[in-house]
């Protein structure tokens, strides 16, 4: 099943990172957090990628053009036309990318719309955005998506908390500290889509349409959304507090989507 992944947004409350790279591309370890999702999509065996590009599209083009030479050991004889010799190998030799202009300033929806044509004759494909990071089961996703036979399912997560969180008895002894505790109440959309070709119907033409509005407003409305329960790990990368703490995961090693 293709994996559509949105990484055509500005990003701007994360500029204070590198104000020079794409959202997706910002780094979580040694690999932008783009790269994570897609490692973590092809652990399930889903690896054929595209990608709906937009602000700073070129970026993204250029690191997968730059894959091979930039992940691999070489010896290369200068002046000759095609004479690179690779002495190492990568674990993601059998991806496919799609690298999609989706334009500059395209919502959501349009970004979407935009590359139908590359889902060909599949009668299913996932979705989701290019700057978060879970630990959702994606085949039980998938299981589920098919059961229910509806158009779209959406991965329903806990938001995580913004601020430390203080355990303390009645007299105001301290007896817990969770710096990034998870919220325990309702839920929220965590990307992580799996659609029906049918989610086509629902995008209408032009730039300004967003998937999260009017298209799942009417997908409600028509009794044709699904939400998948997922009450592990899931972090957005939204802010700098958030890049801190994803790399943060990853330089302990605790970071729960790494299971490759």
């Amino acid at each position: 099943m293709k994996v559509v992944i949105l990484c055509g947004g500005q990003g701007t409350r994360i500029r204070d990172v590198n104000e020079n790279l794409p959202k997706p591309m910002i780094p979580v370890g040694n690999f932008p957090i783009m790269w994570h999702i897609m490692k973590y999509y092809s652990m399930y065996g889903h690896k054929d990628f595209v990608l709906c590009l937009g602000y700073k599209g070129q970026v993204i083009k250029d690191f997968f053009l730059n894959y091979e030479s930039n992940t691999r050991d070489l010896s290369l004889t200068l002046g000759a036309a095609n004479r690179i010799e690779y002495h190492t190998e990568h674990e993601e030799i059998d991806w496919r990318v799609t690298l999609a202009d989706t334009g500059a300033d395209a919502m959501t929806g349009a970004r979407v719309r935009k590359i139908r044509k590359y889902i060909g004759n599949d009668e299913h494909f996932m979705l989701t955005y290019g700057d978060g990071v879970g630990d959702i089961d994606i085949a039980k996703l998938v299981d589920f998506h098919m059961s229910h036979g509806r158009i779209l399912t959406v991965s329903g997560v806990r938001p995580p908390g913004r601020f430390g969180e203080l355990m303390h008895s009645p007299e105001g002894l301290v007896t817990e500290f969770n710096e990034k505790p998870q919220a325990t109440g309702g839920r929220i959309s965590g990307g992580y889509f799996v659609c029906s070709r049918k989610i086509f119907d629902y995008l209408d033409e032009g730039d300004d349409v967003v998937f999260e509005t009017d298209p799942m407003r009417r997908l409600v409305a028509d009794g044709q959304m699904m939400t998948y329960e997922h009450d592990g790990f899931w972090q957005p990368m939204d802010t700098y507090r958030d890049y801190t703490y994803l790399n943060g995961l990853v330089a302990k090693g605790e970071a729960p989507w790494i299971k490759w």
